[in-house]
């Protein structure tokens, strides 16, 4: 998908503006006009820009007084200054206070596209760094953890860290199994190579083959062209395949395999390639029941599991959660660019006090929807009262009634909260719980809960 840049045109000429437009429009920008420098600040505080072409010379506002407004209050937007005159100290003037470029009107308009470009490649330079520096933070805080059964998993990371044992991890959906996986890489000898992540439940047999193995072109209907499957991409690294409970019992005796001899073959060829990765592998699934129920098989279990590590849910990390909490907050804050001022009282409590059946990544959506729906720069929690996030105290008086029944209450509750509290979204509802999305579409029809869903 081509990247879409916006950039905004300042200019009190319409005739101007429409040069620039139509000279934009034909590169791929999307432009967006204001007719003064007030006009301009009032749309940025609206819609993002990141990059600025001002006039100098306007009524009201002087282009220099935007440029030392939007420099003030917009670190990632560039401004390229444009004039019909060529004043070298109104150039070195804007320069100094932090404009990118300088355009004269008069010129070839090649020069001025040829700025711009140069504010895109740094921009997109920026963005690229600010990910990076993001990812090392993310990292150093999701690694650290005030609860003991954390902090002991995080210190067996690095004690197996430099080894090539396979690793199992287990943990309730959403526990961030990942991003453990991808520490383990971080800090192996193969942390230079690849890191590969697939969700084996979101593909068919057919599919989830063709992913992992790779097929040659002409080998099944659709088969276009040669593909490179993960085993073979993840060489050298470390390939993580989570909800490993989820595949096939075909593609479990071709994956026992791979492990045992090292070697691959593609959809449609009968040539072996030499693969060596690391393999972590992950579910939220009790394998050995499944292998009691002659859904996994024993061998390729004991193959997977050198070392099984258990990832506690968010439930059982509650000196955790404000961290986390304070966390998302800051990663929101630059995405959303919304100015937060606070988290209401209510709403502070119910998270510190919620159970979180979606773990994580449901800390993480909740904090993401308050930011979405916020408008005051106060985060709260619409019509939920902080209240029903306590713990219930186990020695009150509840009525015994049979498991079955129990269970199917509890689901039913369960699902109405969690589509309720993602408008009643089930593709985002079923990625937010760990279900797939025809395993979501089940319950709902099981428990008919499309009266709620109105």
């Amino acid at each position: 998908m081509k990247e879409v840049f916006k950039i905004l045109i300042v200019d009190d000429e319409k005739e101007h503006r429409e040069t620039y437009r139509m000279l934009l429009e034909s590169r791929g920008f999307i432009i967006g006009e204001a007719k003064s420098g007030d006009e301009a600040l009032n749309i940025m505080e609206s819609e993002y820009y990141p990059i600025v072409l001002c006039d100098v010379i306007m009524p009201g506002l002087s282009g220099i007084e935007v440029l030392k407004k939007i420099k003030s209050d917009y670190e990632s937007v560039e401004v390229i200054m444009v004039t019909g005159y060529g004043g070298v100290e109104t150039a070195v003037e804007a320069m100094k206070i932090g404009a990118f470029g300088y355009f004269i009107k008069s010129h070839n308009p090649e020069e001025l596209l040829i700025e711009i470009e140069k504010a895109k490649k740094l921009l997109n330079l920026q963005k690229k760094n600010n990910m990076i520096s993001t990812k090392k933070n993310k990292e150093r805080y999701l690694y650290q953890s005030k609860n003991p059964k954390m902090k002991e998993l995080l210190n067996t990371l690095e004690d197996i860290g430099q080894s090539s044992a396979n690793v199992l991890l287990l943990g309730e959906s959403g526990v961030g199994k990942e991003i453990i996986a991808q520490r383990l890489h971080d800090i192996s000898k193969r942390s230079n190579m690849p890191f590969i992540a697939i969700n084996c439940q979101y593909y068919s047999t057919n599919l989830l083959e063709s992913e992992l193995f790779g097929h040659e072109k002409g080998s099944f209907t659709g088969a276009n062209e040669k593909r490179i499957g993960r085993f073979e991409e993840a060489n050298g690294g470390t390939i993580f395949l989570d909800e490993i409970g989820e595949i096939s019992q075909e593609i479990q005796v071709k994956f026992l395999r791979v492990l045992e001899n090292r070697k691959i073959e593609r959809m449609g060829s009968n040539k072996q390639i030499e693969v060596d990765f690391r393999l972590i592998c992950a579910t939220n699934k009790n394998l050995l029941h499944e292998i009691q129920s002659g859904n996994f098989r024993e061998d390729l279990f004991y193959r997977i599991n050198t070392i099984i590590l258990e990832i506690p849910p968010l439930r059982e990390r509650k000196e955790d959660i404000l961290d986390m909490i304070n966390f998302f907050i800051d990663n929101y804050k630059m995405e959303f660019k919304k100015d937060i001022t606070k988290i209401e009282n209510e709403t502070l409590e119910y998270l510190l006090n919620y159970s979180y059946p979606g773990n994580i990544r449901e800390l993480k959506n909740i904090i993401e929807r308050m930011f979405v729906l916020c408008k005051d720069g106060v985060l709260k929690m619409e019509g939920m009262e902080s209240s029903t996030a306590k713990n219930f105290d186990s020695h009150k008086h509840f009525d015994i009634l049979d498991f079955n029944l129990a269970r199917a209450n509890f689901e039913k509750e369960y699902l109405i909260n969690a589509l309720k509290l993602n408008d009643n979204n089930i593709t985002k509802t079923a990625e937010v719980i760990g279900l797939s999305r025809r395993q979501l579409f089940n319950k709902i029809n099981e428990y008919n809960l499309r009266e709620f869903m109105s």
